[in-house]
């Protein structure tokens, strides 16, 4: 069965009693620096991931997935210090490892174009504001396809590491799509799909998101790509984020709320029952809804109420 997943937040008690009482059942680390130790030495301190497990477990909750050190510019462009960055993020690994995590993602610098997009804030019913980009006009210069190769090459050199550790240390090493989406980035369509290919071992697998890949081309490319990556069991997780437009259709896309995009949410669990996913799911890119509070996120609110509704009529389900 489905579970459902949180951000972290600032996992005050206040912040875990809520989740709580929403139903939520596991958190997710989306920051490569979450936790103490990595800002001083490079990596998670073993010691202060275990105690921050054990307080979130005190309240019925654990945690699904967490971020190892950012692979920045530096090493991606091969530049000095570099190798150091590799250290710690298998040191990371290893960290979390012990700690009894399941669940890690590895973030990658220039894994996206950000040039390529112009960011706004769009109204939609009741005047919410949510998320909205467009392709940029003209076109801005993209990485050429040897900086490109070169970029795979920096990706592959890093999981020739992680993927052994991964494996000793029974990890889910988790890729997720670029973000936004274009054609061109790394992970943004055909590259997304070589990371298997690549390292095929069952340690490899995808942190899905719908919403960024429904940004790309829509429900059919969501429903085969769930198909195509899940029947393979290499879905580790999912986003669940619903969207009106994508680039392949509009040319940019607006984030909102579940029930008030393209996407029938429904039918995206149903695939994933059907090719036997039973992660966790977790409501990301929330817009903020009126009423909101610093302490209190009323669009939180909903989006579990919602997904745990969709999940007991999909239990309901022969």
């Amino acid at each position: 069965m489905m579970k459902i997943s949180v951000w972290n937040a600032d996992l005050s008690d206040s912040y875990l009693k809520q989740v709580t009482q929403l139903g939520a059942e596991y958190i997710d680390f989306g920051s490569g620096n979450a936790f103490p130790g990595v800002q001083e030495k490079g990596y998670p301190d073993l010691k202060e991931v275990v105690q921050i497990r054990k307080r979130i477990r005190s309240w019925g909750l654990d945690i699904n997935r967490v971020t190892l050190p950012d692979m920045t510019e530096t090493f991606m462009k091969d530049q000095p210090g570099g190798e150091k960055e590799l250290e710690n993020t298998c040191d990371a690994l290893k960290v979390f490892g012990d700690a009894g995590v399941p669940v890690v993602r590895q973030r990658f610098a220039g894994d996206t174009f950000d040039a390529m997009m112009v960011r706004a804030r769009t109204p939609h019913r009741g005047g919410y504001m949510s998320r909205a980009e467009s392709l940029a006009r003209p076109r801005p210069e993209t990485p050429t396809l040897p900086e490109l190769q070169k970029w795979w090459d920096r990706f592959c050199r890093v999981f020739e590491r992680l993927v052994p550790l991964a494996e000793e240390y029974d990890l889910k090493l988790a890729v997720h799509p670029s973000d936004t989406p274009n054609p061109e980035t790394p992970f943004g369509g055909i590259g997304f799909h070589r990371v298997i290919d690549a390292f095929p071992s069952r340690n490899v697998g995808y942190l899905y998101c719908c919403g960024t890949r429904a940004e790309a081309g829509g429900t059919p490319l969501v429903l085969d790509e769930i198909n195509h990556y899940g029947r393979k069991g290499r879905i580790f997780m999912c986003h669940l984020r619903n969207v009106r437009g994508s680039l392949a259709t509009a040319g940019g896309f607006e984030e909102v709320l579940l029930d008030d995009g393209d996407m029938n949410m429904f039918k995206i669990l149903l695939e994933l029952r059907r090719v036997g996913f039973d992660g966790c799911v977790n409501a990301d890119h929330i817009p903020p809804i009126e009423g909101d509070t610093p302490g209190a996120s009323l669009g939180l609110a909903y989006s579990i109420g919602y997904l745990k509704a969709l999940l007991a009529a999909l239990a309901a389900l022969p």
